[in-house]
């Protein structure tokens, strides 16, 4: 018989709810230990989830001293690094929420801990658990494109910008980029087997965030509320990165992906005006090609399903400390796509490209 796992949750926002949810799903897993910051918040958090058999602690640190096999790291950001470094050198398996850390520096050190280490540090992606999203690297990778050298990806939302710890610089690091432009950098890299980054020309404003008439919060919006770059690569390839939490326009187009010998066009799923970034699932996916020497257009069928992304993102981790499988989105791979976020910033600052140096 397997054994049971010990889980422990830092962090008791609304995200650290859903992960309790899915938790409850998996027979074997049992929530032990919650953990946050804010005096007395832990306690009310256990309490009000009934969560009878876990204990409530006013730092991270109490928590980890405890017997538990895995922690969900659900706390601001700006905690994400110390917490997780904590995590790992305390014996930890950790699965982190997104965005993986605020600056590359700090990502650096979480990938490192968990390679001196040998602990498994996963970062929670979960629109990776979508079959279409699955299908889209399956084709991508499978050579039918021929050599892909440009990809666009990106998403807009009409209206759609948070507040609280989201817009301050301090808390977040980022604003849209690191909010939502994880998701589209992580679709398009993972589908392109996560390529190394060379350089990036960038730029980034935040004229809806800091103006009263769109957002509440006006006077304390400090991060960027649109960026576009153009990410250089090894091999020859580049990647149109665009991103906006706000703007008078209804979409910032399609991913693509050009290659040699077919193009693949994807449009994101859902509407509305929080719509339009790649947090969830695909809506289209097309292939453009030549036969028989005429232009051919092919719909790709999708796959119907009815999983909860989320909940097999739990799942996965939770399987994967139960089995000692390796992590299921390793912080390794996630790295990456923070020093990219870390360049369009710099870049963004001082209006030229700069380089990206990966160790």
């Amino acid at each position: 018989m397997s054994k049971r796992l010990k889980i422990g949750i830092i962090g008791s926002g609304g995200i650290a709810k859903a992960h309790v949810a899915a938790y409850r799903k998996l027979p074997f897993v049992d929530i032990v230990a919650v953990a946050d910051v804010i005096p007395g918040k832990a306690r009310q958090f256990v309490d009000s989830e009934q969560l009878t058999e876990a204990a409530a602690y006013d730092s991270h640190l109490e928590l980890l001293a405890q017997p538990i096999d895995g922690v969900s790291i659900c706390t601001p950001n700006v905690s994400h690094h110390r917490t997780t470094v904590d995590a790992l050198r305390a014996g930890k398996q950790v699965l982190l929420e997104k965005p993986m850390s605020v600056t590359f520096e700090e990502a650096l050190e979480m990938t490192q801990a968990a390679r001196e280490t040998g602990n498994m540090l996963t970062i929670g992606f979960q629109p990776r658990y979508d079959p279409n999203m699955k299908l889209l690297q399956e084709i991508v990778q499978s050579g039918r494109l021929g050599k892909v050298y440009y990809a666009e990806t990106g998403g807009g939302r009409r209206r759609g910008m948070p507040g609280g710890t989201f817009i301050s610089k301090k808390l977040a690091g980022a604003g849209a980029m690191a909010d939502i432009g994880c998701y589209s950098l992580d679709m398009a890299l993972n589908a392109m087997g996560y390529p190394r980054p060379l350089t990036v020309s960038a730029f980034t404003s935040n004229h809806f965030g800091t103006n009263p008439k769109y957002h509440g919060e006006a006077s304390k919006f400090e991060v960027e509320d649109f960026g576009t770059a153009m990410v250089r690569f090894e091999n020859d390839l580049v990647l149109n990165f665009k991103i906006s939490w706000a703007m008078h326009m209804d979409s910032l187009g399609a991913t693509m992906f050009l290659g040699t010998d077919a193009g693949l066009k994807i449009t994101s799923a859902g509407s509305g005006p929080w719509s339009g970034v790649w947090d969830g699932s695909i809506g289209s996916m097309t292939m453009f090609h030549d036969e028989y020497g005429g232009h051919t257009q092919t719909a790709i069928p999708l796959i119907e399903h009815r999983l909860n992304l989320f909940d097999e993102k739990v799942r996965d981790f939770a399987e994967a400390v139960q089995g000692g499988r390796p992590a299921p989105i390793p912080g390794e791979q996630i790295l990456i796509q923070q020093a990219i976020i870390d360049g369009v910033l710099r870049s963004a600052e001082a209006r030229r490209e700069v380089a990206i140096e990966l160790p």
